[in-house]
């Protein structure tokens, strides 16, 4: 199942970031650019980096200069996430392009990709609240707490994994149709952000 691909793939990302759990750590991909385990390994290295990112500008000490440059990495980090999700619905779209759409055919309310986008979040947020459900120096309320939500987040994972795989069983079943619109987010764009156009 495709799900399960993906998700093992963000575990991998998510294991190896760790290793230094630096963000100005370099980058490498181990899978071949032909293959569509590299765009999900770079999706999740982008959100884990990303995760990190915010934990760090919550800081109530950080400077303000520290917290602006941060703030830029976010957005630019944003940005890349979002190339990154249209990219893998490329993918989809490419691999299903010879499908016969049945007339009954319906279209779902969000991409491939951005289901998929949603389970790379996930796995994040299973590996921190596995962490903290571990913590020696935790209270046991605090350990309690996180073993239930970290109870709930796996259902979740089991939950969002079946609906990716039927959504993708649909469309190459010609039950369900994709398309892909363009986020065309506006406030990196010196054309339609009316600050940034203002100072060219």
């Amino acid at each position: 199942m495709f799900s399960k691909l993906a998700f093992d793939i963000f575990e991998e990302s998510i294991r190896k970031y760790h290793e230094k759990d630096d963000v100005e750590q370099d980058f490498l991909n181990p899978y071949s650019k032909n293959d569509i385990a590299h765009l999900l390994y770079r999706k999740n290295w982008i959100d884990t980096v990303q995760w990190h990112y915010e934990d760090i500008i919550r800081d109530p000490e950080i400077r303000p200069d520290d917290a602006l440059a941060l703030k830029r990495k976010i957005d630019a980090s944003n940005q890349d996430r979002t190339d990154l999700v249209e990219y893998i619905d490329s993918y989809f779209l490419s691999k299903y392009q010879s499908v016969e759409i049945k007339d009954s055919a319906t279209i779902n309310t969000e991409s491939p990709a951005w289901a998929i986008d949603r389970l790379s979040i996930l796995a994040l947020k299973i590996y921190h609240m596995r962490e903290e459900a571990n913590r020696k120096d935790a209270s046991p309320e605090h350990v309690a707490k996180c073993r239930e939500k970290l109870n709930v987040l796996l259902e979740q994972q089991r939950d969002l994994s079946t609906a990716i795989d039927q959504l993708l069983s649909d469309i190459e079943a010609g039950n369900k149709y994709m398309k892909v619109y363009k986020q065309m987010k506006m406030y990196n764009d010196e054309e339609l952000n009316p600050v940034l156009r203002g100072i060219k």
